[in-house]
């Protein structure tokens, strides 16, 4: 009776330990799974309504809000950084250039065509505002002291020339600035162009109508009086002469004018740029056989999308003017004239080099010669390089005034054009 009362004790301590131990045992192994990594495990309830069912259910309270979280985490996770792709995507193809600062203006971010538009051919990150953009350290120690964005308008002189930027300075949220800039130039010069096309077109409206009855008046003047005057007083003749002459000027200033006012949209087709630098070549040097025109690019064909007539007449003006340069030398100048047409190609663009030995480009006023009525000759008008310039401009090119230090006295053009 004793060893079936101690069996029958046993039996009942072994199955309450194990309606203990079980769920337990259960939990244990379901606390392995998770520190594996696997949230979706579940533990059966157990059936006695004690401790353990409640501390069973917490657990799978537990990892099922576990598993909830880490969905959210990695969803937003894959959001950020789809975010952050998009946003060096966009950094990298915008045109405009994107500079981080810290507060010790230094660089900590900034976007390819930040490096392309300074011209600046290392990184950016990691080196001081002052010395990758020296002109935009003033605005963004104003935009960081009080923390007001700023919006300024500023030229800089690069190695390209002389440039317009639009810079954007603001706040961020670490306590940096954002600098925001873009090359605004062939803007600012299409405003100018088209100011200066409705003071040529009131000019010549305005001056065109007393010209001929001026002329007219002149003429008559002396068919009538001639005869009343002496044949030895040439005053009255030189006089009339005179007249007629500025009458004359005064016209042809006004169809450049009229000229420049309505300047013609270009007809884009193919055609072979080569054969059109020959031939403006060659006719310079048919006008001026006293120099030397070379045209040393390859004699393969150069096909290029454009109006022929109107860059044949905005190259014809460059060697013109190069020409007339060199005319304009002191007689005591040895050195014979050469006028070199050059061109570089790229996949996307072709440029054009025109170079004389002449007298150059005044420093002072090289970076205004492309605009309306700034001349250095003494009766030029000041429109011949604003209409290769509005020429150049229309078909998507650019035109740069340089100086050829490098190789002696003397003045380069150099026009850049696309190839499509």
């Amino acid at each position: 009776i004793v060893a079936l009362v101690l069996l029958m004790s046993i039996r009942l301590a072994l199955e309450a330990a194990g309606r203990i131990t079980g769920p337990i045992g259960r939990l244990a192994s379901a606390a392995q799974s998770v520190r594996d990594g696997n949230l979706d495990v579940r533990v059966p309830l157990p059936g006695s309504k004690d401790e353990v069912r409640a501390l069973t259910r917490s657990f799978n309270v537990m990892t099922e809000q576990l598993g909830a979280q880490r969905s959210a985490l990695v969803t937003a996770r894959e959001e950020a950084e789809d975010r952050r792709l998009f946003l060096e995507t966009l950094l990298a193809e915008v045109s405009a250039g994107v500079i981080r600062i810290d507060e010790s203006f230094f660089v900590t971010l900034a976007n390819p065509s930040a490096q392309k538009l300074l011209e600046v051919e290392s990184e950016l990150e990691g080196r001081h505002l002052s010395d990758v953009a020296p002109a935009f350290l003033p605005f963004s120690e104003e935009a960081m002291a009080p923390g007001q964005p700023i919006d300024a308008s500023l030229d800089l002189r690069a190695a390209s020339g002389a440039r317009h930027f639009r810079l954007k300075a603001a706040r961020d949220s670490t306590g940096g600035l954002v600098l925001t800039f873009d090359d605004a130039t062939r803007l600012v010069n299409a405003q100018r162009q088209l100011a200066w096309r409705d003071v040529a077109r009131r000019i010549a409206h305005e001056i065109r109508n007393p010209l001929t009855p001026i002329q007219l008046s002149a003429e008559r003047i002396r068919r009538r009086y001639t005869k009343y005057i002496p044949e030895g007083d040439p005053v009255f003749e030189r006089c009339t002469d005179t007249i007629l002459r500025q009458v004359s000027d005064i016209g042809r200033m006004v169809e450049e004018f009229s000229g420049f006012a309505r300047m013609p949209k270009p007809t884009l087709e193919s055609f072979d740029l080569a054969k059109l630098l020959d031939e403006t070549g060659f006719s310079q040097q048919v006008v001026s056989p006293d120099l030397t025109v070379e045209v040393p690019h390859t004699r393969k064909p150069l096909i290029i999308s454009g109006d022929e007539r109107l860059l044949g007449q905005a190259i014809g003006n460059i060697v013109k003017n190069a020409a007339e340069a060199i005319e304009r030398l002191p007689q005591a100048t040895e050195t014979s004239g050469v006028i070199e047409i050059r061109t570089e190609e790229s996949e996307d663009w072709i440029a054009i080099v025109i170079e004389d030995n002449g007298p150059g480009f005044p420093e002072e006023a090289r970076d205004r010669l492309l605009e309306p009525y700034v001349t250095t000759r003494e009766k030029g008008t000041g429109l011949g390089l604003a209409i290769v310039n509005r020429i150049i401009v229309d078909h998507g090119g650019s035109i740069q005034l340089q100086g050829r230090e490098e190789r002696g006295r003397g003045a380069r053009v150099r026009v850049t054009l696309p190839v499509h």
